[in-house]
């Protein structure tokens, strides 16, 4: 039985490609210096997944920033502006993922969007009426190439012509359609290099297939590889699905000329009946049974029922997705031995695959016992009280009174804000000096109270700033926190932490995702600390910041021994808590972010809310349905499509929503209008993963956009995002132009009512 991987995490196991990258941002290293490094770390990679004794070792899955955007410049989807800057290619690259300001050109970044329902961010593609699609890029020929001559044999990695055609934007005037000769023909020319370099398999990745398909998606999808299998030749093509199952067009799938059809088991909840139903002799099912996106043991005696119902004659046992979205490895943490059992990272998923396929080959059957005591017994004791107290929840625990339009009109009474209100999201810059000084807290170099006076320092240094140039709403900073969701998970039971843990966010930007171990309750207040103290030394309005428990939820490592709506609504009767605190503390303005609401959302619309909004709204609501009319609960969603689900976020019955909109060029306006929506909106103006500042005409004219879709007293101003991953100088200059932008609108709209 042979072993595959998709892909494999390519930041490192130390996260030597976020360092090095940095370091090249910083002028500290050069080019060829960062080339050699990525070159070191992708042949550490594949040396570990040889030695593994993976069989298909994939290549082309590394990426300096994201592996869409490599596909879009591999085949030249470069919008003309970024085209025309007078940068080294590298450069050209950094600039459309970044933006770039200076004296070679101004652009922004292009839109980032959520992949599918992960946690990870891609670049989207840009199509207009110049773009021509043709092969200009080299990378995946490169590294094919780079393996071959470490004697390692690769399967070269790609994102599928119909995928990358669904995931891009495109410009008035043209669609996906009028591209399918231009991207046909520069994938058979890949087809041919690869043939030319003696490469057995090319994979081919195409996730767009487990969503929703349309008989037109078919069409489109069918008359792309119709043409383009002719064009293989002696080359293999292994069509790679995953996130779900191809229930819309596996009918197709088994008639096209694959060689491989990769399946996702794990999150596929139709993938064995469909292989069931029958499937090629001709073809290898590549079988995703690892799951790539969690973090517990696979459960042998499971998984090897699944494989003994599959009909095809060849399968090769896979991971259900790239292990891009797992830690590097369990020999990196501190956890106790009887608590280490129950976790597969990715090294060891490796593992998992070898010893499934040595016990299939009946080498292994003590592995198989092992494996089965990890799941006899219970692992945790359960918490009764808390069991009780989600049973007793009854549909008034989830409604806050009074109805919104009446809480809007109390609380305009209560604030007397200014038109076009002006905030931030929650957090500003975590420099060296704030992260080294938590560092050394935590290892207990610095007392509670010099560090207490470093917090304390740091909250009125920007108050006081945040006061002079006259934002109306303030927030302290979370200079006391490290993490959105991790902050949350040290102080609620059931939670674990790993000192490794680091998953790709985007870029550069890592995230170590708490894990959920057993049940959730709050055991201390939270943030009523430092959101006090902020508040004691202002007039002026401080929100106090809280993340909302879907989001702790999809942040972290789930549960998978209860439904995730039970461990969901665990986390939300925490945070009410924590909500009534603040308020009972004089903290009037309460944001609760909900930053990745969408990202688990089921990639058919069909399973919407009977798989996710039927419990994540009513979560929501659960966390804030007790407090007063007077206090205002704002949320916070970011870089995720949102326009689809404009009622449901509606339903949550927050007083202000504010959205990333930015890099979607506030494209979520028209919905809004559209399904009328009646929460207080705040779409983000600039985009904060950029270090471009914006300038007061750019912001204007943001702000003019959203004036023509949302009535004015419905609009506060904001960024998109919380700004602790930027600089203290560009935060600084991009809030100044910010505010003095709502300035001058307020003043146009005035002197317009005169």
């Amino acid at each position: 039985m042979t072993t595959s991987v998709i892909g494999f995490p390519r930041i490192g196991e130390n996260r030597e490609l976020k360092f090095n990258t940095e370091k090249y941002f910083r002028n500290e290293i050069t080019q060829d210096e960062l080339f050699a490094q990525a070159a070191e770390l992708r042949l550490k990679h594949w040396k570990l997944l040889q030695e593994a004794g993976v069989d298909y070792v994939p290549s082309n899955d590394f990426s300096f920033y994201d592996t869409t955007l490599d596909t879009a410049l591999l085949f030249n989807i470069i919008p003309q502006k970024a085209a025309a800057l007078k940068l080294s290619p590298l450069d050209k690259y950094f600039a459309l993922a970044r933006g770039y300001q200076g004296e070679k050109g101004d652009i922004k970044a292009l839109p980032m969007k959520k992949w599918f329902n992960t946690n990870y961010h891609y670049l989207v593609p840009q199509f207009d009426k110049t773009t021509q699609v043709k092969l200009t890029g080299n990378k995946i020929f490169a590294e094919f190439q780079e393996a071959a001559a470490a004697g390692i044999s690769t399967r070269p990695v790609l994102v599928g012509p119909y995928t990358l055609l669904s995931l891009s934007e495109f410009a008035d005037g043209v669609k996906p359609e009028d591209f399918i000769s231009q991207i046909t023909a520069a994938y058979a020319e890949v087809f041919e290099k690869l043939n030319k370099l003696g490469a057995s398999w090319l994979q081919l990745d195409e996730p767009s297939l487990v969503k929703d398909m349309s008989a037109q998606d078919r069409a489109l999808f069918n008359k792309i590889y119709e043409t383009l299998l002719t064009k293989k030749g002696q080359l293999k093509i292994l069509l790679q699905t995953y996130f779900g199952d191809v229930r819309d067009n596996y009918t197709d799938l088994v008639k096209l000329d694959f060689d491989g059809l990769g399946l996702d088991f794990i999150e596929g909840r139709k993938t064995l009946e469909l292989v069931k139903s029958g499937f090629p002799d001709g073809k290898i099912l590549f079988a995703g049974i690892i799951n790539g996106k969690n973090i517990w043991r696979n459960n042998y005696e499971q998984s090897l029922n699944i494989i003994h119902q599959l009909p095809a004659k060849h399968i090769v046992l896979s991971t259900s997705c790239s292990l891009l979205h797992v830690p590097f490895s369990v020999a990196n943490e501190d956890f106790k031995p009887e608590i280490k059992a129950h976790f597969a990272f990715a090294k060891e998923k490796l593992d998992e695959l070898g010893e499934l396929s040595s016990i299939l080959e009946g080498k292994a059957a003590e592995l198989l016992v092992k494996n089965q005591h990890l799941f006899t017994g219970n692992r945790i004791k359960s918490n009764q009280a808390l069991k009780e107290k989600i049973a007793n929840l009854t549909e008034d625990s989830f409604i806050r009174t009074p109805e919104f339009s009446k809480r809007e009109a109390i609380q305009k009474k209560e604030f007397k804000l200014p038109l076009l209100p002006t905030t931030t999201i929650g957090s500003f810059p975590q420099t060296r000096e704030v992260k080294k000084t938590r560092a050394r807290f935590k290892r207990h170099e610095l007392g509670q109270k010099e560090y207490d006076s470093f917090i304390a320092g740091k909250i009125d240094e920007w108050l006081k700033w945040q006061e002079e140039i006259g934002l109306d709403v303030l927030v302290h900073g979370e200079f006391e926190r490290n993490d959105m969701v991790e902050y949350f998970g040290q102080n609620l039971s059931g939670y674990l932490f790993s000192k490794n843990g680091w998953v790709q966010s985007y870029g550069t930007r890592g995230v170590k995702p708490p894990i959920i171990w057993g049940d959730v309750t709050r055991q201390k207040p939270i943030t009523i600390k430092w959101s006090k103290y902020a508040q004691d030394q202002t007039d002026k309005i401080v929100k106090g910041m809280l993340t909302g428990p879907v989001t702790i939820l999809n942040w972290s490592f789930p549960r998978e021994d209860i439904p995730v709506r039970e461990s969901t609504l665990q986390i939300a009767l925490a945070i009410q808590e924590e909500v009534l605190d603040l308020e009972g503390n004089g903290i009037r303005v309460i944001q609760i972010d909900e930053a990745a609401l969408r990202e688990k959302l089921p990639l058919r619309k069909s399973d919407w809310y009977s798989e996710y909004l039927d419990w994540a709204i009513p979560a929501f609501r659960l966390v804030h349905s007790k407090v007063k009319p007077e206090t205002q609960i704002h949320t916070h969603m970011c870089y995720s499509e949102f326009t689809d689900i404009i009622p449901a976020i509606d339903n949550m019955d927050a007083d202000v929503i504010s959205f990333e909109a930015s890099r979607s060029n506030l494209e979520i306006l028209d919905e809004l209008q559209a399904k009328h929506f009646q929460t207080e909106v705040g779409p983000g103006v600039y985009d904060i993963h950029s270090p471009r500042v914006p300038s007061i005409e750019e912001i204007k004219n943001a702000i003019h956009k959203i004036l023509q879709k949302v009535p004015e007293h419905k609009v506060w101003i904001n960024p998109d995002c919380g700004l602790k991953t930027r600089g203290e100088r560009e935060t600084k200059a991009s809030l100044e132009n910010l505010t003095s932008a709502a300035k001058e609108i307020r003043k146009e709209l005035e002197d317009g009512e005169r």
